[in-house]
């Protein structure tokens, strides 16, 4: 079975007993003897045995799935609080109580390993590593490989480059040869434009729902807000620091803070200028901030659902031409 979707099973159990149970709790039939066989034991089993047990025979790295066990468990428990009858709690209105202090057990130390990661990524930044390699092995060492991990990963991008900027460079990335992106079609001033927009409309979008709505619904959509600021800032720094880059064997591309694509030059059998719209499709994937995507690659065979990829840089010319001198070295 795909490891992804492995992983997913003990989410997918999770809902699918919490349907059932809910039915069973909430109804009178045959099945709970007409609301006298509402034992909250039946699903303390599902939700505090089983679930936990999925979890680590779905996910191979022990931590990620301690973790998962022990969030999931919690909202089992919140579930159950819910859907079980007052008058047939007996340990649950003990868990109910305890869920907090394992909540808070559990974002203390997430807090803390967080702090340790960016702490790792800052003294890999100051001895001139590879950023994406000083955030990405952190990050692997501590949560493993999988969806959490480049979650994580692509929020340590966001911190890293809003800021560390100023530590890193084009030429600290991987590759003998660098390529950017960021002039094409005026995509670095778009970007400066929409920053500055979000800076006007942010005071006045937090007085104006403050006076209709409420002031925590301000409150609310003001942070949101500065998150997605915080978010278009790293965003508008990366794109003229991290470049696609041409390993020996390798295409890098990487495109402001996504995770980035490695192409094998072996697996490129067409590579050509494009001057057309590419409307978005699941086989195709585009790099473009401004404008109509300029390269398009073809690959000689799916990866994964992936059959074509189309990149807006600023030179097309001279990447077209470095990929293919360096597929004739291959």
């Amino acid at each position: 079975m795909n490891t992804a979707l492995k992983q997913k099973i003990p989410l997918f159990f999770l809902i699918c007993i919490s349907a059932f149970w809910t039915f069973y709790y909430q109804s009178n039939s045959l099945l709970n003897a007409f609301g006298t066989a509402n034992y909250e034991w039946l699903f303390l089993i599902d939700g505090l045995l089983v679930l936990p047990l999925l979890c680590f025979l779905c996910i191979k790295e022990k931590k990620q799935a301690a973790i998962k066990a022990v969030v999931m468990c919690c909202f089992a428990v919140l579930i159950g609080s819910y859907i079980i009858p007052e008058s047939n709690k007996h340990i649950w209105s003990y868990l109910e109580a305890g869920r907090y202090v394992v909540l808070v057990l559990l974002l203390l130390f997430e807090i803390t390993a967080i702090a340790t990661v960016f702490l790792a990524i800052k003294a890999a930044l100051d001895k001139g590593s590879d950023p994406d390699k000083a955030i990405s092995q952190p990050i692997k060492r501590w949560v493993g490989e999988g969806l959490f991990a480049h979650v994580l990963m692509f929020e340590a991008r966001i911190w890293t480059f809003a800021l560390f900027s100023k530590k890193i460079t084009s030429q600290k990335f991987g590759g003998n040869t660098h390529f950017s992106y960021h002039h094409k079609d005026g995509a670095m001033s778009h970007s400066l434009g929409l920053i500055v927009l979000i800076l006007v409309e942010l005071p006045l979008a937090h007085l104006l729902v403050h006076f209709i709505w409420s002031p925590m619904a301000a409150n609310v959509l003001t942070l949101m807000t500065l998150f997605g600021l915080l978010f278009f800032i790293a965003e508008y720094r990366a794109m003229s620091i991290r470049p696609i880059s041409l390993c020996q064997n390798n295409l890098i591309i990487r495109c402001g803070l996504y995770a980035q694509l490695v192409i094998p030059l072996s697996q490129i059998s067409d590579i050509e200028i494009n001057q057309r719209y590419i409307a978005r499709a699941q086989h195709i994937k585009r790099y473009n901030y401004a404008g109509i995507p300029n390269v398009a690659i073809t690959l000689v065979q799916p990866m994964g659902l992936l059959q074509k990829v189309y990149l807006g840089v600023d030179n097309p010319r001279a990447l077209i031409d470095a990929v293919k001198d360096g597929q004739s070295l291959v």
